[in-house]
């Protein structure tokens, strides 16, 4: 499959994902909610890694990939923290557009730390879907 059938799961995973977690942390610290969903994850994510045969692999990681791993899962983990109590305090439909602002901030960062091309399209869609985000928050 190519990048976009992935893209688009992961944007069908991902709404699933704010519907699930809204209902799930009604009642319950977000934080505690995050530890379960978390966990979840970790389970999942290895019994994958060793249902493929990957685990092995782990030797060949070097520790550039190591250090930039950890910092993106630091980054997650905050993220979902924040995200779990937003979605404590705010509905769902409005708290998913404004977290999505992190397409508009990727496309900022990959020009500013990656070298990517910061094309005007780019900047229109970056524009184009922050407008979007404030527009569903405050809707």
């Amino acid at each position: 499959m190519s990048w976009l059938v992935w893209a688009l799961l992961s944007a069908v995973f991902a709404a699933a994902t704010a519907i699930l977690a809204k209902i799930g942390v009604a009642n319950i610290d977000s934080n505690l909610a995050t530890a379960v969903r978390t966990s979840v994850i970790f389970v999942f994510a290895w019994g994958i890694a060793l249902s493929l045969g990957k685990h092995g692999e782990l030797r060949h990681i070097n520790t550039r990939s190591w250090i930039f791993l950890a910092l993106s899962g630091l980054a997650t983990g905050l993220s979902w923290l924040c995200y779990f109590r937003a979605l404590q305090l705010g509905q769902a439909s409005r708290v998913a557009p404004i977290d999505k602002l992190s397409v508009a901030l990727v496309i900022v960062f990959a020009w500013m730390f990656l070298g990517e091309a910061l094309t005007p399209l780019k900047v229109v869609g970056g524009l184009l879907i922050t407008a979007g985000a404030v527009v569903l928050a405050f809707a």
